[in-house]
């Protein structure tokens, strides 16, 4: 028998990221662990009403999804814990500006230049539709067929509950091919 645990989200683990947006000129960046696929080409960013970032996309229409590895993972961890309100986060990664003018963090593995297409909000939440314009991946991450090799990136996972950092793991078998076996 399953026990009532309320209307907990239970999604988690997923991908950790860090949202880019050009604020007033400069570039801003917020850890996010609130997002999803809803498409083909298009994903959602959740992100508290309050996020000084939300006024650049706002205002731009523009944001990036930059795939935190374990590499960057302290760097984006303190861009979580402060706010553009308050530090100017804007020298905490360098950065090129990719399609349709979102900054991309340089180290990041992968990133995602976005155009938001529209803004569903929720009670203190925005969550930003975004049509994916370019999907930028350093070669290490690439497979020989020029996919990105999830072996190979690894990308660090965020758990809400215990607000806990995770490594991804080992694989356990072949989508649609397990019945074969």
């Amino acid at each position: 028998m399953k026990k009532n645990i309320g209307n907990a989200i239970a999604l988690y683990p997923t991908p950790l990221v860090v949202v880019g947006a050009m604020v007033d000129g400069k570039p801003n960046w917020t850890l996010v662990g609130h997002l999803g696929i809803i498409g083909h080409d298009r994903v959602m960013v959740s992100m508290a009403a309050s996020h000084y970032s939300n006024k650049g996309i706002r205002e731009s229409k523009a944001l990036s999804i930059n795939i935190v590895d374990e590499a960057m993972l302290k760097k984006a961890d303190h861009v979580g814990c402060v706010s553009g309100n308050k530090e100017d986060k804007s020298q905490a990664f360098a950065y090129t500006v990719g399609e349709g003018g979102a900054p991309i963090i340089d180290e990041a593995p992968v990133a995602m230049a976005c155009t938001v297409d529209d803004t569903y909000e929720t009670p203190g939440f925005e969550s930003f539709i975004c049509r994916i314009a370019a999907t930028y991946a350093e070669e290490s991450v690439l497979n020989e067929d020029g996919k990105i090799d999830y072996h190979v990136l690894k990308p660090v996972l965020f758990e809400m509950p215990t607000y806990e950092y995770l490594r991804t793991g080992e694989v356990l078998g072949k989508c649609m091919k397990l019945s074969e076996n």
